[in-house]
């Protein structure tokens, strides 16, 4: 004979198995996957692509390819805006470390009930600042600019009810001062219903492409010329994601999901996050992130981003619905990031 628990019971059962499988997974996978980030370190461009794109992402420590399911799917997995039935369009600004302002605006289209085009555009800008040397160090009362900026192009399909896949083309420019960066780079997502309850997990690749050099000429501190630089990759990122809901009814949806991230130019690194949503309505959402090898638990001493937390509000609007979301990120010495984000559906 089965026996039935109530709900608030299997909802407490659930979350023990959450805890113990987080902590079992982070040092399993401590045991088996090197850190190598010393090694790693410093060795891309475009570090901008790395900045996670919209506030609800962020907010979960972006532990989010599985999770994904609205336009912002263009950056974090392309192959989640299958899971979106309207059309929408987001804007989302952060005011970033060291005064540098972060902008990320993106659209989709659905052409079917099966295809969906996307386009997307991010910037990372700041503020004019002044050339200095080593014998100006106050300054030389000439100022250069620095700027990046990306524009995507993204397909996804619904190959069946389980299985999705997606592809976002993007091409990138960094600029700093008379020196910039050209490239051509792809994202590769899929999105995988399991067939247990809510169960689903993805597997993206950003950011492939081929490496790259800086073109121009600037002089260095003898006078010289110098036009000829160094080739580096770009930040290539394999993400492995997987969610669920342990607890969901007409009311009340909790989400959770755990992410390994295996990037080409740091330490492998493994993501939690949360978001529990109230009647479609009002959003909370936590993550936390850790290098692997290091306690779940405390201070990350490892890396300077730790912790995320925030929230959202859904707002009918009569023709639309409009989606407000924040994130608040801790930087540990850094100081502290915060994002929001605007959605509509149209």
């Amino acid at each position: 004979m089965i026996k039935h628990y109530p709900k608030h019971i299997k909802f407490w059962y659930s979350i023990v198995v959450i805890l113990f499988s987080v902590l079992f997974v982070q040092s399993s996978i401590a045991q088996f996957v090197p850190n190598l980030g010393g090694q790693r370190s410093g060795i891309s461009s475009f570090q901008f692509l790395k900045i996670g794109a919209d506030a609800r992402g962020s907010s979960m420590s972006e532990s989010f390819v599985a999770v994904v399911n609205d336009v912002s799917s263009v950056y974090w997995n392309p192959a989640g805006l299958t899971s979106s039935s309207s059309n929408q369009a987001i804007f989302s600004h952060a005011e970033w470390l060291v005064d540098l302002k972060y902008d990320f605006a993106a659209a989709s289209l659905r052409l079917d009930d099966n295809n969906i085009v996307a386009l997307s555009f991010t910037s990372l800008t700041t503020s004019p600042m002044q050339i200095t040397t080593e014998y100006q160090p106050t300054g030389t009362g000439n100022y250069f600019n620095y700027h990046d900026i990306a524009i995507g192009g993204t397909y996804a399909r619904k190959m069946t009810d389980q299985f999705s896949f997606g592809t976002t083309v993007r091409y990138v420019r960094e600029t700093i001062a008379e020196l910039h960066s050209d490239a051509i780079l792809i994202d590769i997502g899929t999105f995988y219903y399991m067939g247990l309850g809510t169960s689903r997990f993805s597997v993206v690749v950003s950011n492939f492409g081929n490496n790259v050099r800086p073109t121009g000429s600037v002089k260095n501190g003898k006078a010289e010329t110098v036009s000829s630089f160094q080739e580096f990759s770009p930040p290539t990122l394999f993400r492995l994601g997987y969610a669920f809901e342990p607890w969901q009814d007409d009311v009340n949806r909790l989400t959770t999901s755990i992410q390994l991230n295996h990037p080409n130019d740091n330490a492998e690194n493994i993501r939690f996050g949360c978001e529990y949503e109230y009647d479609k309505m009002f959003f909370l959402r936590a993550g936390v992130k850790r290098t692997i090898g290091e306690s779940f638990l405390g201070k990350s001493i490892s890396t300077a981003e730790d912790l995320s937390f925030g929230g959202g509000v859904r707002i009918p609007l009569g023709i639309t619905t409009a989606n407000v979301d924040y994130a608040y990120t801790n930087f540990n010495d850094l100081g502290k990031v915060q994002r929001i984000s605007v959605s509509i559906t149209y």
